[in-house]
């Protein structure tokens, strides 16, 4: 029971800092104090040094003997080359997700697409961004190829903090609707080809966005 219990607050850490992490609330170079977090989440010292050393793991934070952990972060350049490469994979699992899809699937993607309609129109981004996260994993699960989905749970942390970034960018969230709309709508027709085209030119869209806001004014 002990151990359950252990590894619910070392999960829960975890999750809770990489969040932060993944979301900006803490910077790259930034120090992350054992004792500190373990007063902010209530827990012992030990599920926090465990939480940290699976961040390590992830990429996440820095270890270092005598000083402790240093947030490592997601640079800019991180971001952009990961949105180059995602460009390729995802429109091959769009190609593939075309042939593969099943009907219920595909009506899970209209109601998410729905959804961000919605939520756009309220404003919430934090929303439309665990959609837009919700709708490209489901292409990926229906594309029916194991490699190309470990190759992008890989990709998870840089891709979650260049959401953040993207769908705040001026227009890209109502831009960003419009082209999953498009996407379903090439993969309801079974058109693998333009399911691809779009895609990738969603992914660059994307890319765009978020070097328009890393720009120096």
């Amino acid at each position: 029971m002990a151990n359950t219990e252990s590894s619910s607050l070392r999960a829960r850490v975890f999750s809770a800092l990489e969040s932060d992490i993944i979301n900006g609330e803490y910077k790259a170079g930034d120090s992350l104090s054992e004792l500190s977090l373990s007063k902010k989440y209530n827990v012992s010292r030990t599920p926090v040094r465990e939480a940290l050393m699976q961040l390590e793991l992830e990429g996440l934070v820095e270890l270092t003997p005598n000083k402790g952990a240093v947030v490592v972060g997601i640079s800019e350049k991180d971001v952009e080359d990961i949105y180059t490469i995602r460009m390729h994979i995802e429109g091959l699992a769009a190609r593939l997700c075309a042939d593969n899809i099943t009907d219920s699937e595909l009506r899970e993607l209209e109601e998410l697409t729905d959804l961000q309609e919605f939520y756009l129109s309220r404003g919430d981004f934090d929303s439309l961004r665990e959609l837009d996260s919700r709708f490209h994993s489901i292409i990926f699960e229906s594309c029916r190829s194991k490699p190309l989905r470990f190759m992008l749970s890989s990709f998870h942390n840089y891709t979650q903090r260049a959401r953040t970034i993207s769908v705040k960018a001026d227009g890209r969230a109502e831009k960003t609707v419009a082209e999953h709309r498009a996407i379903l709508d090439a993969l309801r027709k079974r058109d693998g080809a333009l399911a691809e085209k779009l895609t990738t030119e969603h992914i660059a869209h994307a890319k765009e966005s978020i070097e328009s806001v890393n720009k120096p004014d």
